[in-house]
């Protein structure tokens, strides 16, 4: 746990480098995978809700892609609605 427990500071490391917010991280755990990936069976869920403005977050999928640990990445960008007049 203690390896999981360095690669998630990493990240979140990274994230507070690029100017971004962490507002919570949900440690799901160990699972098994859907299908083989890089010839794992097994990999460990992490979840991520962070504010970060929309320029850096392609910067921050191309280091998930090139981080060795991380699996597989998926984002999803949500925005706040402007209050309607």
């Amino acid at each position: 746990m203690e390896g999981i427990d360095q690669i998630i500071t990493n990240i979140e490391d990274t994230i507070k480098g690029m100017g971004g917010n962490i507002i919570s991280t949900d440690k799901m755990g160990r699972k098994k995978l859907a299908y083989e990936v890089n010839k794992a069976r097994d990999g460990f869920y992490l979840s991520f809700v962070i504010e970060l403005e929309q320029a850096k977050v392609a910067e921050l999928r191309r280091y998930l892609k090139l981080n060795d640990n991380v699996l597989r990445e998926f984002t999803t960008i949500y925005t706040k609605e402007k209050a309607a007049v």
